[in-house]
């Protein structure tokens, strides 16, 4: 078939994708229309049984607040908290300030039904209670709103890099080599396997970044972002901190200063933030309401002025003026903790804050070196209030000879890496990029503080279920 003949093929297909796909429409698109008898599917979240009339709440997950059915005593009859049921009937104006509409319930159909046992009963769950029982904690409030605040932030992400003409590619989950050097990664074997000969011949990893396979991409397409799960064998039990979790990596070619990638990172940060604010009003609310008190005000305001920057020796300044406040020590060359990190952007700044240019021993040795003799290295951490470290990015070292001695330096076997020096080999291009902890990113939106309530199945030491 020539070219003509497809283009002519495609012309007579007449595609449209005007029309849902899926027989069933969602509570959610149900109240947008102007649809008069409709059927519902869904949930029982709730069920109020009265002397003459009944109300449940129904809910499909599309919308927060869900739908209310009128009932009658037999019908209700037949209702249990977590059932699944399909409710045909018709919409009708509602009295009440909740809603806009009610379903007016004319049959009804149980399509799963739900003991007494179901532990979600109409009452406010703690959120330790709700992680004991992954499985069922998305059918709350909570879980609900989690998740469509995270879909709402994918979406938000991928927007942003479509408006900036940045193109997806998709990063390997194994992988030969530790991009942060940390050393805490977890390593591959088949489970059976009696021979002591590596599958892949050589040591084989779950990532702990994307960004090494993004470059080389990016060396090819200019501007390139790569979003998906990686994996951190740290003994940690903090609330910062997953074993598998997701990241948002970014990388783009042809800039030699901070500056435009600042600019890059608050500007998808902001967007972002805005979609959700846009997208979510609902669960935002409920956040509000019964998570953080001060959340939308906060989100709000980080979209009115720009993020500060300041330097690593500046922020050394401000904080060995509030020596006393800290546990861990303040001087030039030692690490920024929790503590610092918070108080800068909580206290100092109250908003959030670039803290660039750190020391190269304090950073892993692809950042590329300052001018200074590369006492420094021209990268970034983005901290937030109430968060700490959400963003870390650099400029990527792009200069092969000062590149291989770093490696060296660093003790790394220069053969395994021969990859990525060949980048720099074969028509080098300045560039960077940083990266977004997404789960992190959710503990901004929603108010929350612990990771392991914004991803559906958390995974850390000593805990993997389901």
């Amino acid at each position: 078939m020539n070219r003509m003949s497809i283009l002519n093929f495609i012309q007579k297909a007449h595609y449209t994708t005007k029309r849902s796909t899926l027989l069933h429409k969602t509570i959610k698109t149900i109240l947008k229309e102007d649809d008069t008898n409709v059927a519902v599917r869904g949930w029982v979240r709730s069920v109020r049984k009265q002397k003459q009339v009944s109300f449940a709440t129904i809910n499909d997950g599309s919308t927060f607040k869900g739908i209310q059915a009128i009932l009658n005593d037999k019908d209700a009859e037949k209702l249990t908290t977590g059932a699944c049921v399909e409710l045909h009937g018709f919409l009708a104006t509602s009295p009440g300030k909740e809603q806009s509409k009610e379903l007016k319930v004319n049959s009804l159909k149980v399509l799963g039904e739900c003991d007494s046992t179901y532990p979600l009963q109409k009452k406010r769950h703690s959120l330790e209670f709700l992680r004991s029982i992954g499985h069922l904690r998305m059918r709350g409030n909570t879980g609900a709103a989690v998740l469509r605040v995270r879909n709402a932030a994918s979406e938000g992400l991928y927007e942003f890099f479509k408006s900036q003409e940045f193109i997806l590619t998709n990063t390997p989950i194994l992988t030969s080599h530790d991009c942060e050097g940390g050393g805490e990664v977890f390593k591959i074997s088949p489970i059976d396997s009696k021979d002591p000969v590596e599958f892949f011949k050589k040591p084989v990893y779950l990532t702990v970044s994307g960004q090494l396979h993004a470059e080389i991409t990016a060396s090819a397409m200019s501007r390139v972002y790569t979003f998906g799960p990686v994996f951190r064998a740290e003994q940690s039990m903090t609330s910062r901190h997953l074993a598998e979790f997701w990241m948002l990596e970014a990388e783009m070619a042809f800039i030699d200063e901070l500056a435009p990638l600042l600019d890059v990172t608050e500007a998808n940060i902001q967007e972002t933030t805005r979609h959700v604010l846009e997208t979510c009003s609902d669960d935002l609310a409920f956040f509000n309401q019964r998570i953080e008190t001060t959340l939308l005000e906060r989100l709000q305001k980080s979209l009115e002025k720009p993020f500060v920057r300041m330097s690593y020796d500046e922020a050394i300044e401000v904080l060995q003026r509030e020596q006393h406040r800290f546990r861990f020590p303040t001087k030039w060359g030692s690490s920024l903790q929790s503590e610092h990190e918070r108080y800068l952007a909580s206290e100092y700044c109250a908003h959030p804050v670039f803290v660039t240019d750190y020391p190269s021993e304090l950073k892993p040795f692809y950042m590329r070196a300052n001018s200074d003799g590369g006492k420094t290295v021209g990268c970034f951490d983005l901290l937030l209030p109430g968060i700490g470290e959400l963003v870390g990015g650099s400029l990527r070292e792009e200069r092969y000879d000062v590149l291989e001695q770093k490696m060296r330096t660093a003790n790394m076997n220069i053969e395994d890496y021969q990859w990525y020096l060949d980048l720099r080999k074969y028509g080098s291009a300045p560039h960077g990029g940083y990266g977004i902890g997404f789960e992190r990113l959710l503990l901004w939106l929603t108010g929350l503080e612990n990771v392991r309530e914004v991803i559906p199945m958390p995974r850390w030491v000593g805990h993997c279920k389901y």
